[in-house]
């Protein structure tokens, strides 16, 4: 695996390089997530037996550059999801076309845990960019975005969504809504995109258990649909 890193746009992106890439792998990643990517990225090799060039771009704040719009059940920090379309331009506008620069036109698969998976489906509600989806524990409890994924479909061709079975049985009100939540997006993207297009995967644990391992999954998963497809 082929590693290094670089600042680009003002942020720093780390790149895991798995042979020949035929394929771009983008997530969202905190700060604290380092040490755990070179092991996802492992994950995704051993798993998929895909050539990929996996990135991973440093998010400051999460709540505030990831969240589609504000929600207090998530965070009451007052510039709480408004800068969702920020990240999303700097994601397209500048990052996109650096790393095109060097590998061309490669499908891009844009993935995410917790408020990373919610906003790479969001992203992919207002791009077609994306050719798919890897969204493992999506916080699509936010309020609100049933309707909205319901109004905006998603134009990727292929969406895989996980969840840990555990993540639904909390006493937080709004947090345990995430089952049906997930359950219903799981419905619309099947009759966005059809149902052979779409894969909903039950983890074990909670929120916190195994997230490297579970995006990992997620992303070989939508890789070997594609190389199947």
């Amino acid at each position: 695996m082929n590693c290094r890193e670089s600042i680009i746009g003002g942020k720093v992106c780390r790149f895991f390089e798995s042979g020949q890439p035929s394929v771009i792998l983008l997530q969202p990643s905190a700060r604290h997530e380092t040490a755990t990517l070179l092991g996802e990225a492992e994950q995704i090799a051993a798993l998929s037996g895909t050539p990929f060039l996996l990135v991973a771009f440093d998010v400051d704040d999460w709540m505030v550059d990831l969240m589609p719009w504000p929600d207090k059940n998530i965070s009451r920090k007052e510039q709480a999801g408004k800068r969702g379309t920020v990240t999303l331009d700097y994601v397209l506008l500048t990052l996109l076309p650096e790393i095109r620069a060097q590998y061309g036109p490669v499908p891009v698969i844009f993935g995410g845990y917790s408020l990373g998976g919610l906003f790479a489906l969001w992203a992919s509600s207002q791009t077609d960019t994306f050719t798919a989806v890897a969204a493992a524990s999506p916080s699509v409890w936010i309020e609100g975005w049933i309707p909205y994924a319901d109004a905006h479909p998603v134009m990727a061709s292929a969406v895989y969504l996980s969840l840990g079975k555990e993540e639904e049985h909390v006493k937080n009100r709004a947090i345990k809504k995430v089952g049906n939540c997930l359950r219903k997006e799981f419905e619309l993207l099947g009759n966005q995109l059809g149902s052979e297009c779409c894969t909903l995967v039950w983890e074990e644990g909670n929120h916190f258990t195994d997230n490297e391992g579970r995006l990992a999954r997620a992303f070989a998963g939508i890789l070997l649909y594609l190389r199947e497809k």
